[in-house]
């Protein structure tokens, strides 16, 4: 069958849907057919899932032509997808065309949330089509006779690509594909993606380097302006001094209003902490959306998430409150509107929410920002500019992460084991690992087979044998077993079981929360509030609360976000065009705060960086405003405050969020003579942050990760799992002997090389860092602090307040402030 009758077949079955094949889907089934791998870059909403489904489907009858007769078993085509709830709406759309076609393809799901029926079933006989995650393609690879399985596949489908690049989970892909590429030589390669700056490199990390795979190659584009209608709420009323802590719920009758006026919204939040108070927040003060609201994010019981979504498509609910567990592909028609509550810190994140609203091609999707405090009216103003000169940040893809390497390698070698020469091939073909060398790879299995130089006197760090035929292989049943319960790459901090002591499943909080709960505390979780009767084996067990019981709401340790570097760049844009006549309405409307900034300092233009200095009960303030993001200000401040000490003996609190950062001392800081001393110079910037940060305590804390990934440390069976300080514990140790005996560690090595690159953004602060030194420095010695200042200080109070509540205490501070104009 040729190409002109398979293309009839997809149109024919477009019509009776009622749509037309768009021009990006037509380029992305021909380079399909043609035998090409490639990447599709195409807005949320736009058919990216048919552009890649409807191919594979036509290949089989192309190779098939009694395909109505005649099945030919077999897998075929895997489509990878980073979140499991993804998972059932891309089988619904693959069998859509696969039945209303008649081809008799069976399509199934191989996720964590798969029952053990189901994957028992698969092992005698795959499906044809077969949805899964990075980390459930590996437990495959872990299984004996996985080449059978998968050596007639010719489709691999990774979606939402820009979500995994730039993580573990895809490197996770790489070495994925570096063997299927062999397992499977008649393999087809494609990534969909919709939001992501650095395009052709992300296609050169999936396909790989050099590689066949990368010589026919195609990036497919459809070029569909998506509309995006960006409304900024903003408050009657601006206070002269913002500050952050509020969470934006002085705006709640706003949020209400809207939500009344659409069919279903979505409200967004960055953290969980956050969704579960605004839930509460506004069924308290509006008691008529119960049962028409509901919340959603990932502690929350699967079968709650499943049901939410699913209350969405039926239309059951009006809004749901929400955080980044709903922010990727799931197909919600019936959404008319999205509110973003609070700096989603990165463009990319905002038009994936965005998108989420009008998801069908050709709707307009809207979308509310509600600024949790002032100044974030400024990021409204850039995400708006963002949108319409359409600027997407790039994602940074891993190299050499050994831990990954380790894993893959164990991996293997609990399945049918490996010959090394072969394999180092395949890695070496992969983008993270092409510069690794021949030692490198020595080491790394001598590591996996002796434990390494400094732990060859442990057996339990002996996973691998080398076999007579050199071939490398785990025979053991409980380290096969141990690894194939660890296997993965997110590391978090170990979760517990919330139950009703009656029995049912409630959802899962982080251990470091409950730790501090006595039996009798009352929390508020998932919407409820539940009374602690006690814990038992990583088990929490509650009990309904007292509807009017004092409680607290449950909270996580998942760090805030921060501040892209596009993002940074867009928000320094609009604030120098503060002073502009023809500025944007949120820029208008911060016209109190900025009033309020020229007159106790000034609002930097753009040649311009500003330190301001001014004197408290606290004592001595010295603020600085790169505009650069919280993790970039963190090492700032380090750095700086070390640089000072270098001058004059000095010590200083520090505090800092996604603006500028702030040292606070008891002596007066001489800051003219700072500024002669070369104090913003990135040369000496990598020694001097080793020494200002204690870089070895934080890599200690990044060593953590790596080692339960490498498979030094254990986290436990389920239901055993082991505290989260025993594992710290047991991996503190490992670092410390690697870092006394053993320096050139491969792993100790990548701690610290995380450490640098990851956490504290070496390459950023280098950047900023020469910005600064481009820049005429001002320094403002001002009365008293001014709104610049005000949400850096109030971050601050918040850790150490006692009896005076936080609002109580700014209230006084802002009308002490404001007394004096």
């Amino acid at each position: 069958m040729n190409r002109e009758a398979l293309f009839d077949i997809a149109k024919t079955w477009f019509s009776g849907k009622g749509w037309t094949p768009h021009t990006f889907q037509l380029k992305t089934w021909t380079a399909f057919l043609q035998g090409k791998n490639g990447l599709l870059n195409a807005p949320t909403g736009s058919g990216k899932t048919y552009a890649l489904w409807m191919p594979v489907v036509l290949d089989y009858i192309k190779k098939n032509p009694e395909y109505k007769t005649r099945h030919i078993p077999g897998l075929k085509a895997i489509w990878v997808t980073p979140l499991r709830a993804l998972s059932v709406e891309i089988k619904q759309a693959a069998e859509r065309v696969a039945d209303d076609l008649q081809t008799g393809l069976t399509v199934g799901i191989r996720t964590g949330d798969t029952s053990a029926t189901e994957k028992s079933r698969q092992k005698t006989k795959m499906p044809d089509l077969l949805v899964t995650t990075p980390e459930s393609l590996h437990l495959m690879l872990a299984t004996k006779g996985y080449e059978a399985v998968f050596k007639d596949c010719t489709a691999f489908i990774v979606d939402e690509w820009h979500e995994l690049l730039g993580s573990k989970r895809g490197v996770q892909i790489e070495l994925a594909l570096s063997r299927l590429k062999t397992v499977a030589p008649k393999l087809r390669i494609w990534g969909i993606s919709a939001t992501i700056g650095n395009l052709e490199q992300a296609m050169e990390v999936l396909l790989g380097p050099e590689s066949e795979a990368f010589q026919n190659k195609e990036l497919v584009r459809a070029h569909i302006e998506k509309k995006i209608k960006v409304i900024s709420i903003i408050p009657d009323k601006m206070d002269s001094y913002p500050w952050r802590g509020h969470m934006g719920l002085h705006l709640i009758d706003e949020v209400a209003n809207i939500i009344k006026n659409s069919r279903t919204t979505l409200i967004f939040t960055n953290v969980r902490s956050q969704c579960e108070i605004w839930f509460q927040a506004l069924l308290e003060k509006y008691p008529e959306f119960a049962g028409e609201m509901a919340m959603h994010h990932g502690s929350i019981s699967r079968e709650t998430r499943q049901w939410v979504e699913q209350a969405i498509r039926d239309e059951q609910l009006k809004a749901v409150i929400c955080t980044s567990s709903l922010d990727l592909g799931v197909d919600f028609a019936p959404v008319e509107t999205v509110i973003q509550i609070g700096g989603p810190k990165s463009v990319a994140r905002f038009l994936q929410r965005a998108g989420r609203s009008g998801h069908r091609p050709g709707q307009e999707s809207v979308i509310y920002f509600l600024a949790t405090h002032a100044i974030e009216l400024v990021e409204a103003s850039a995400l708006k500019r963002a949108v319409k000169e359409t600027v997407v940040e790039d994602r940074i893809p891993y190299l050499n992460s050994w831990d990954v390497l380790v894993q893959y390698l164990v991996t293997l070698a609990v399945s049918d084991g490996f010959y090394p020469s072969a394999i180092y091939k395949e890695v070496k073909s992969t983008f993270c690992y092409q510069a690794m060398t021949e030692s490198q790879w020595a080491w790394i299995l001598n590591f996996i087979t002796k434990g390494s130089q400094s732990l060859e006197a442990y057996d339990e760090y002996k996973k691998v044998e080398i076999e007579e035929d050199g071939r490398f292989k785990v025979n053991s049943r409980s380290v096969a077993l141990r690894h194939r319960m660890q296997m993965g790459t997110i590391v978090g901090d170990a979760v517990m079981s919330v139950k009703f002591m009656s029995g049912g499943y409630i959802g899962s909080i982080e251990e470091s929360f409950v730790s501090k709960l006595y039996p009798g505390d009352v929390f508020i979780f998932a919407g409820r509030k539940l009374e602690l009767y006690r814990t038992k084996n990583m088990e929490v067990l509650v009990r309904k609360a007292n509807p009017s019981a004092k409680a607290q709401h449950a909270s996580w340790m998942g760090s805030r976000m921060t501040l892209s570097a596009q993002m940074g760049e867009l928000i320094r844009t609009e604030l120098y065009a503060a002073n502009n006549e023809k500025a944007s309405p949120e820029l208008r409307a911060l016209k109190p705060v900025f009033k309020q900034q020229q007159k106790e300092s000034v609002v930097p233009d753009a040649d311009e960086f500003l330190i301001e200095t001014f004197k408290t009960r606290e004592g001595h303030h010295i603020l600085f405003y790169p505009f650069e993001g919280r993790f970039v200000h963190e090492a700032l401040a380090s750095l700086i405050a070390y640089r000072i000490s270098l001058l004059t003996p000095i010590t200083f609190s520090l505090a800092y969020n996604d603006y500028g950062f702030e040292l606070l001392s008891d002596k007066q800081i001489a800051v003219a003579e700072l500024l002669d001393n070369n104090l913003f110079t990135p040369e000496y910037l990598h020694e001097d942050l080793q020494k200002s940060l204690n870089a070895t305590e934080i890599a200690r804390r990044k060593f953590r990760d790596i080692a339960v990934i490498a498979g030094l440390v254990f986290a436990g069976y389920p239901g055993r799992i082991i505290k989260t300080k025993h594992l710290q514990s047991g991996s503190q140790l490992i670092f410390e002997v690697f870092r006394d005996y053993e320096p050139d560690n491969l792993l100790l090595q990548q701690a610290y090389r995380e450490t640098f690159e990851h956490q504290l953004e070496e390459g950023r602060l280098i950047m900023a860092l020469e910005r600064i030194q481009n820049q005429q420095v001002v320094w403002k010695q001002c009365e008293k602090p001014t709104p610049f200042s005000f949400p850096i200080i109030t971050d601050r109070l918040r850790e150490r307040l006692s009896t005076e509540t936080l609002a109580e205490r700014i209230k006084k501070m802002t009308a002490s402030y404001m007394k004096s104009n």
